[in-house]
Parts: structure tokens; C-alpha cells; sequence
């Protein structure tokens, strides 16, 4: 699980998408909260100014109009401003048990207008007699009264809904950071599935040449490079067609002159192998330069192909396979090109993976499907390659000291194995058992597992 998770951590570090959406999203909060800091301290004098004046004029009407009216209408009047205006006046008795009010710059600078506007003697409350409110104080003649008006009127917004306004925001400015992000490496995104796909021994679609002129220029250059490998790749196969095809035909007219040259048996064996040879060398170069068009790989049954594979290498006379092959494996493919990297895989160990004094070669044989992938594994029991040249045998015409001695092939061998892998979408692995030899494990997408994901 913390593999997992650190995993998961070290993803979203290195991707370009969230790296993109954090800074966004925490250019977007300081922001904002810059913004609310600043909204709150520039507004908060004239708020407090309107909110007096607001408070003033409603004492001095209050107290104008309970002055002025005739006593047996008072009860009405205060009525009236209760019901209508919400403003309530009382008694100030002595007695009243008051809570002051809250003490934050706002209500201090309110507390310090109204005073200069009625009177230092004003007082304020948060309650009386446990009643919540704006309370304010005012004389009449001698008599000194309680006003008490709604508390929404003078807090005005309070800080859950700053909290919720604040929220709302932030995550409406959230989704348009990730839709930003989105269209910023959408470009990338595609650009570097096309370059996979190339590494992979695909064709992706060309690229669209759309959008910023960067990105323009940057698709369109990636697709005419596209154009011109394919081109690459095209002529390669008509040279090597047209080699092997114009090499071939004076060979078999040479080996037929050997037939019937009547030369003695050795000098017409040796003649006779140095020609299969040269045309094995021109078969090999023809397999490494032959396309692979996914589009029309189907299913393969790897088990019955490993095991006919297995069956054929265990015919031959120098040879002992021991083989584990699971049943109902399957992938999608060439069978052809499967079958080829496999005989390839196992002729390349009867050649250089003979134990020391051994009169035979032990090969190990094995496919197995795990999740959604198909193991196969060829391993024999030699000496194995050193750990330094282990990434050069993957390369075109590269051969180990230990076969340049040995007069057969081109050193392609498990380039072609490599090259016809990655069209499969597979990988290549080589190292050294623990017991000696060495270890080949092509792993490549299990047919069933993407069926069944599929029609789930």
C-alpha cells in the first residue's frame, strides 16, 4: 500500500497536467484571498459610515416622532414600528441585564460614529434581558429609552456566508483551472501518445494541425517527420526486396552449379553450407525490415503454438526442453511473426546456451498468463552474457565476442525478436539467471483479459 501510494504521489508530481492545475488552483487562492483581505479593509469605513447614519436617522425620527405625538397614540406608534420597521423601544431600567457587543473593527467604528452623532452618552448591547439584537440608547427629556433594531441590518453578511460565497468560487474557479490545464496539455498529451506509438512500431493518425501557431507548427512538423520515416521505412523494404530477390537468383544458380560440379564431398558440403548461409543471412535481413500492420493482427493461441514450438525444438538431436505452458492462453497478433521470434528465441539458445561440457543444451520453455498479461520466457543453462552487454544485443547487427567465431547469421537475431515485440505492444526483457544462462521474457497483452474487460 505506501508503494502504492508513493507511486500515485510521484505521478502527479511529474505529470504536466497537475502540475498545471496546482498552480493554477493555488494562484487562484491566494487571489482570492488577497482580494476578500483587500474588499473587507477597503470597505470596511464606508460600510460603517452608512450603517451610523442608517442608525442615526432612525433614533432621530424614532425620538421625533415619540416627542411629538399625543400620549394616547404612542402605544400604536411603537406598534407600528415593531410590526412594519422592526424597530423596537423599550424602558432603559437600572436592572437590564446587557451583553456588550461584539468587539470587532466594524462594530467599534459604527459604536464611534453613532456616538458622535447622538451623543457620547450612548451606549450599544449585543442583548438586554437576554432579547438578541442592535440595541441603542436615546433620551427623551430626562428619560432614557432602549431601541433595539435588527441585527442582520447592521452585521449585514456573516463569515459562513463569506465561507460559502468564498467556496462556491473557488470551485467554480477550480473546474475552469482544470478545463485551462486540459486544453494546455491536450496538445502534449497527444503528442507524446503519437511518439509512443512510433517507439511501439505503430502509425498513429497524424496529428491536427489546429490551434495556436506553436502548436500548428510543432503537429505539423511532427507529422511530415512521421511521413518521412514511413518513407524511410517503405524504401528500406523495396532495397532489401530487391536485394534479396536479384542475391538469390544467381545463389540458386550456384548451388545447382555445386550439384552438378561433381566436386568432392567435403569441398561440396562446405560450398553447399556457405550458400545456406548467405541466403539464411538475406532472410534475416528481410525479417527485420518487413512491416507489421496491426490492423490486422487476430487471436493466436499461444498455448498450442508453444507447445508445437516446444515439440519441434525437442526433435532435434542436441536439444532437451523442459517446458511449462498453461492452457486457454491466447493474444492478439501475427501468428507468423510470433512464431518466428520463438524459433528465433530457441535457435539462439541451442547456438550459445550450452553448459560447459555438456553434450546437449538444456532449454527451459514457459508461458504463462498473469492479470492481463502473457509471460513467455526462454532461458537455457550457458554462461550467460555480461551484465554491461546485455542492453547491446538488442541492437542491429551487434553479435557477443563468444559468437563471431560461429559463421552463422547477421547478428539480428534478437533485433528482429525486439523489433517484432514492440508492434505488439509487448516488451523485451533480458538478464542472467541466478544459475547460469540466459533469461529471455517477452511479455505481451493477454487476449482474454482485454475481452472480457471490454464486454464488462
Amino acid at each position: 500500500m505506501p508503494t502504492t501510494s508513493s507511486n500515485r504521489l510521484a505521478w502527479i508530481k511529474s505529470g504536466l497536467f497537475w502540475r498545471t492545475f496546482f498552480l493554477l488552483t493555488c494562484l487562484i487562492a491566494a487571489s482570492m484571498a488577497a482580494w476578500v483581505a483587500s474588499y473587507r479593509v477597503v470597505e470596511q469605513t464606508p460600510r460603517a459610515n452608512q450603517i451610523a447614519a442608517q442608525v442615526i436617522s432612525v433614533v432621530t425620527i424614532t425620538r421625533a416622532a415619540l416627542t411629538h405625538s399625543a400620549p394616547d397614540s404612542r402605544r400604536e406608534l411603537l406598534f407600528d414600528l415593531a410590526s412594519n420597521e422592526g424597530i423596537r423601544v423599550y424602558p432603559l431600567e437600572d436592572t437590564d441585564s446587557v451583553e456588550p457587543p461584539l468587539e470587532n473593527s466594524l462594530v467599534q467604528s459604527i459604536q464611534e460614529s453613532v456616538r458622535a452623532g447622538l451623543g457620547k452618552e450612548t451606549r450599544f448591547a449585543r442583548t438586554v434581558n437576554d432579547v438578541a439584537g442592535f440595541w441603542v440608547s436615546f433620551t427623551i427629556s430626562d428619560d432614557e429609552y432602549w431601541m433595539m433594531l435588527d441585527r442582520n441590518r447592521i452585521e449585514g453578511s456573516s463569515g459562513v456566508q463569506w465561507l460559502g460565497w468564498g467556496a462556491a468560487t473557488l470551485m467554480l474557479s477550480l473546474l475552469g483551472a482544470m478545463m485551462i490545464s486540459g486544453l494546455i496539455n491536450q496538445p502534449l498529451a497527444r503528442l507524446t501518445a503519437a511518439t509512443r506509438a512510433i517507439a511501439n512500431g505503430q502509425r498513429p493518425a497524424p496529428l491536427p494541425e489546429r490551434g495556436p501557431m506553436e502548436i500548428r507548427e510543432a503537429n505539423h512538423s511532427f507529422n511530415q517527420m512521421v511521413d518521412d520515416l514511413n518513407r524511410v521505412e517503405s524504401d528500406r523494404a523495396v532495397v532489401l526486396a530487391g536485394i534479396s530477390h536479384d542475391l538469390r537468383t544467381p545463389l540458386a544458380r550456384m548451388q545447382l552449379e555445386v550439384e552438378m560440379a561433381g566436386l568432392p564431398d567435403d569441398a561440396r558440403k562446405g560450398m553447399q553450407s556457405d550458400l545456406e548461409q548467405m541466403d539464411a543471412i538475406i532472410g534475416q535481413f528481410l525479417d527485420y525490415a518487413k512491416p507489421v500492420d496491426s490492423s490486422h493482427f487476430k487471436s493466436i493461441d499461444m498455448t498450442a503454438l508453444i507447445s508445437d514450438a516446444a515439440h519441434a525444438a525437442a526433435r532435434l538431436p542436441d536439444v532437451q526442453v523442459n517446458s511449462t505452458i498453461e492452457d486457454k492462453i491466447s493474444i492478439l497478433g501475427n501468428a507468423i511473426d510470433i512464431k518466428r521470434i520463438v524459433n528465433n528465441l530457441i535457435e539462439n539458445a541451442r547456438r550459445y546456451g550450452k553448459a560447459n561440457g555438456a553434450s546437449h543444451v538444456d532449454i527451459d520453455l514457459s508461458c504463462r498468463a498473469e492479470g492481463d498479461k502473457v509471460i513467455l520466457e526462454i532461458a537455457d543453462h550457458g554462461a550467460g552474457v555480461p551484465e554491461q552487454e546485455i542492453s547491446r544485443l538488442l541492437r542491429p547487427f551487434t553479435r557477443m565476442d563468444s559468437a563471431r567465431g560461429q559463421a552463422n547469421g547477421a547478428g539480428l537475431g534478437l533485433a528482429i525478436v525486439d523489433r517484432i515485440v514492440k508492434r505488439h505492444s509487448g516488451k523485451l526483457n533480458l538478464f542472467n539467471r541466478d544459475g547460469g544462462g540466459l533469461m529471455v521474457q517477452i511479455v505481451l497483452a493477454n487476449a482474454r483479459k482485454r475481452h472480457s474487460h471490454f464486454s464488462a
